[in-house]
């Protein structure tokens, strides 16, 4: 088999597990617009937060330190002892469901019925604000995350392509890892949405909220609920980012590249969400690959916004999207 079309198929694979990081981030946005009909700006920092957050409780580090240390001249950073992986990532998601609680306390509920525009700057709002309390909170600097997932090549897939095509493929573990675990997010998802009494009361409230309210589903209760479920997949998603990455500030910047995600795959659809960053990610990899070379390189940090673009001329639904009609 020629070298070209091995590369071209190892640089496929390795775009679709990149595909699969993207689309993690892309199910916390289809979430909310399914509950609310808003794009949640805050989803990417809500990834980051969880992130930063666990590795803190992991650290057993004291929170607003900085703060504590600066007013009162002390030199506190830690409680002295650290925590497994699995307890801090547990309390780590109480955290979400508390911040869950309290942004339906002290936002969402003044919200009611408000135009979509008015949710959305809420969320901008709302991102600028966690960002700035998880500097507060946990400091500024770049943060190491290590849970005890697997990290570095795959030695089955490399011995695999190997002895089939007398070249191996390096495929990340952690790659892996991430499209099982999406692969169970989005099953999970959609027997939740279609299958439970909770899910179908969410599809109601994202069609009209006054009729949801008018046939007794708490409007509440489904925010709190949808926006926990969001903070969960934040928290999956700010795992997977900080081991491969580290933790950052830049990992909030991830919301940018799931935007085109759901633009391909629809911003309802929780599979299309998946099969968007399949495409996304397979796409920017193939095309650097074949034409990076001619126009110059760095295609990666725009080919995803053309292609969304395209299918916004042509397609604006998206793949699973469903399709408007309002009569006048």
């Amino acid at each position: 088999m020629p070298d070209q079309l091995l590369y071209a198929m190892e640089v496929s694979l390795n775009g679709l597990m990149a595909g699969i990081m993207y689309s993690l981030v892309a199910l916390g946005f289809v979430l909310i617009f399914k509950a609310s009909g808003i794009f949640n700006y805050a989803q990417g920092v809500l990834a980051l937060f969880a992130a930063l957050t666990l590795v803190g409780l992991q650290q057993g580090q004291i929170p607003f330190s900085h703060v504590i240390n600066a007013i009162f001249g002390t030199e506190l950073h830690s409680f002295g002892w650290t925590l497994p992986a699995l307890v801090a990532i547990a309390l780590t998601a109480l955290v979400m469901v508390g911040l869950a609680w309290l942004i339906e306390r002290l936002v969402l509920k003044h919200l009611v019925n408000q135009e979509p525009i008015i949710l959305f700057m809420a969320t901008i709002g709302l991102a600028y604000f966690l960002e700035g309390l998880g500097d507060v909170m946990w400091g500024a600097d770049i943060k190491k995350l290590d849970v005890g997932l697997p990290q570095g090549i795959s030695e089955t897939i490399d011995a695999i392509t190997f002895n089939a095509f007398g070249y191996g493929f390096f495929i990340d573990r952690l790659d892996i890892v991430a499209a099982v675990v999406a692969a169970l997010l989005v099953a999970s998802l959609t027997l939740f949405s279609q299958y439970t009494k909770y899910g179908r009361a969410l599809r109601a409230v994202a069609d009209d909220h006054q009729a949801a309210l008018s046939v007794g589903i708490s409007l509440r209760f489904i925010w709190v609920l949808v926006w926990s479920i969001a903070g969960f997949v934040a928290l999956v998603a700010g795992i997977m980012w900080g081991s491969k990455s580290g933790v950052q500030f830049s990992l909030s910047l991830i919301a940018l590249k799931a935007l085109p995600v759901l633009m391909l795959g629809g911003f309802t659809s929780i599979p299309g969400a998946i099969v968007g960053g399949l495409i996304i990610g397979m796409g920017e990899k193939l095309f650097e690959f074949f034409a990076g070379p001619l126009i110059g390189g760095a295609t990666e940090n725009w080919f995803a916004y053309v292609l969304a673009l395209l299918f916004l001329v042509f397609r604006p639904q998206g793949l699973f999207g469903e399709r408007i009609i309002e009569r006048v």
